[in-house]
Order: C-alpha cells, then sequence, then structure tokens
C-alpha cells in the first residue's frame, strides 16, 4: 500500500510558501508608495492605498498562526509602513497660532455642470461659507447657481464657465482683485484664480485647482504634468490656497511634493483626511477615495474639515473653517 499522507517537512515548506505569497503584493506596493514609484496602472491603484494598509493585516495573521517568523516580521514591518502612512490622516494635528478672521472654504466638482446648484447654494447659506471653489463649471451650472441665490451670497466671482469639463470658477464675500484664469497642459482643465482681502487678514491668493485625471495609462503623463505644474506655496511670501478636485490623494507622490512647498491638507490637519470625496463612479463598485482637497499655507490654522454630498456629482463637497493669520 502506497502511503499518501505528506510528509511533516513537505507541510511545512507548502506552509511557508503561502505565507510568502500572501506577504508579497503588500510589500510591493509598500516598496511603490514609500518610494513615490507609482507609474502607469499604479498611479490608480494607490488611491486604494488606506484600503491595502487594513488588508495589510491578514499576511501577518496569517504568518503569526502558521508560526513562521520571518514571514510574520516581514509582514509585520509592511503593515506597519502601510499603517503608519495612512493612520495619521484620522487624526488632528497641532495648529499654527493664527489670530486672524475665520474663512469658511467650499470646494465642489460639478460633474459637468449637473450637480444640484439648490444643494450647493444651500451648503453655501448654512454654512456661512466665504468662498466657493467650482470645477467642471458649465454656463448653465453659473445660471442655476445664481437662479437659486448664489450672487446675493458671494457676490464677487471670478468664472470661466466651459461646456464640458473644462471650466472653472470662484465665487466669494469679500471682493477679488487680480483674477484670471490659466489652462493645464494636460487635459486643458482651466483654474480660477484671485486675491482676497479679508478684514484683519493680510491678501490671500486662492486657486480653484483641476489637475488631469489618471483614468487610463495611456493620460498618465498629463496628470504628473499638470499636478507638476500647480502653484507652489510661498512660505515667506503671500498666502495661499489651492482648493479643488486634484485627483490624487495622499498616497501619491506629486500631491506630497506639492505639499512640501510649504502647504497642508486641510483634512488630513483636521483629523478628516480618510473620509472619501470620490466614487463610487458610473455604478461601479469603487471605494470612496479622497481625492478633492483644500491646499492651505502651513501659517493658516485648520479648524475643522467637513465632506458633503452633492446629488447630480459623483464627486462630494469639501467645506474647510480655517482661521487666517492677522494682517
Amino acid at each position: 500500500m502506497i502511503d499518501t499522507v505528506a510528509p511533516p517537512r513537505a507541510h511545512r515548506d507548502r506552509a511557508t510558501l503561502l505565507c510568502w505569497l500572501a506577504v508579497a503584493p503588500g510589500l510591493a506596493w509598500a516598496v511603490v508608495r514609500l518610494a513615490g514609484l507609482e507609474r502607469g496602472p499604479l498611479v490608480q491603484a494607490l488611491a486604494f492605498t488606506p484600503y491595502v494598509a487594513v488588508g495589510s493585516l491578514a499576511p501577518l495573521a496569517l504568518a503569526l498562526a502558521l508560526r513562521r517568523r520571518r514571514a510574520a516580521l516581514v509582514a509585520a514591518l509592511v503593515a506597519l509602513a502601510l499603517i503608519g502612512a495612512v493612520a495619521p490622516r484620522a487624526l488632528a494635528s497641532g495648529q499654527p497660532d493664527a489670530a486672524g478672521p475665520v474663512l469658511r472654504l467650499l470646494t465642489a466638482n460639478l460633474l459637468k455642470g449637473s450637480a444640484d446648484a439648490r444643494t450647493l447654494v444651500d451648503l453655501v447659506r448654512r454654512h456661512r461659507v466665504d468662498v466657493l471653489a467650482v470645477q467642471e463649471f458649465t454656463p448653465q451650472a453659473q445660471a442655476e447657481l445664481d437662479r437659486h441665490g448664489l450672487a446675493e451670497l458671494l457676490p464677487h466671482r471670478q468664472l470661466n464657465p466651459e461646456v464640458g469639463t473644462t471650466g472653472s470658477g470662484l465665487y466669494a464675500r469679500q471682493p477679488l482683485t487680480g483674477g484670471g484664469f490659466r489652462r493645464n497642459p494636460g487635459f486643458a482643465f482651466t483654474q480660477a484664480y484671485a486675491w482676497m482681502t479679508v478684514p484683519g487678514a493680510a491678501p490671500l491668493r486662492v486657486e480653484s485647482a483641476h489637475p488631469a485625471a489618471p483614468y487610463g495609462v495611456e493620460v498618465v503623463d498629463d496628470w504628473f504634468t499638470d499636478l507638476r505644474a500647480q502653484p507652489r506655496a510661498t512660505p515667506d511670501g503671500p498666502l495661499s490656497i489651492l482648493a479643488g478636485d486634484f485627483n490624487a490623494t495622499l498616497d501619491h507622490a506629486p500631491l506630497r511634493a506639492l505639499l512640501d512647498s510649504g502647504y497642508v491638507d486641510a483634512a488630513d490637519a483636521a483629523g478628516a483626511g480618510l473620509a472619501g470625496t470620490w466614487g463610487p463612479y458610473d455604478g461601479d463598485p469603487i471605494p470612496p477615495v479622497a481625492i478633492d482637497h483644500v491646499l492651505v499655507d502651513r501659517r493658516i490654522a485648520v479648524r475643522a474639515v467637513d465632506v458633503h454630498p452633492v446629488p447630480g456629482s459623483d464627486h462630494r463637497a469639501v467645506l474647510a473653517e480655517l482661521r487666517l493669520p492677522a494682517a
């Protein structure tokens, strides 16, 4: 009779292989994320790093259960790296000692102008918004917003409505000066910008940001180009805010490089950095990811950040309550 029971060594070898096969994807993900090596399809994938960070605990549990020490050690390091990169977004950070006026800023992608104008205007009214930045802003959206009373709430404006996805706009409670718009070289999305002076604070530059979307490998270069073209902070100069649909999360190296110039992600600073702002999209079961941001000069204090659904758009609006440095 032939003994078909595998010897103990064969069982151990299979268990070891299983552990390493489970650990390897997370290890590769951590290397790409920490080293900023995203290219091609990895750009899209990296947006889901918070979910991968949670999932990285499963290979660790498997290696511990099977008593594979080396695999468990590597799995623990992977989990520590990924969770360490993501978890701080859920914790509020220390704020600068800003003693100037409060500024409430709302940003929203209108999805080719189809977002519900009444909901957006109600958000402005209810939360006493001082600045509204909009992307995918169309002539129809402009007319609908005014029809629901936005002109009375935020009478000052720098607008560039265009049919489709390329339009951009800024609305404000205080007068805007030196405004205009620039067109990104990648997708030709426009970005409206202007200067405003809030009583009691120094002049502030605000821009409605909208770099290219990395929806396919063939447009990843445009995504890199547009993110690298975003105006850098001037920590020793005028205050600035970039707010909008960045089509990037804090796990993408180009956005982190932009922050390193002197910005702070408001949601991250407020402990709301894991709140998804986009997805699911077009009926696909895509987990929400945070691609809409309010980037503020590091001298500006962040008091609170919330996200709000807007019917008709696949993005959630981001509301940031800020305190500016005194003039």
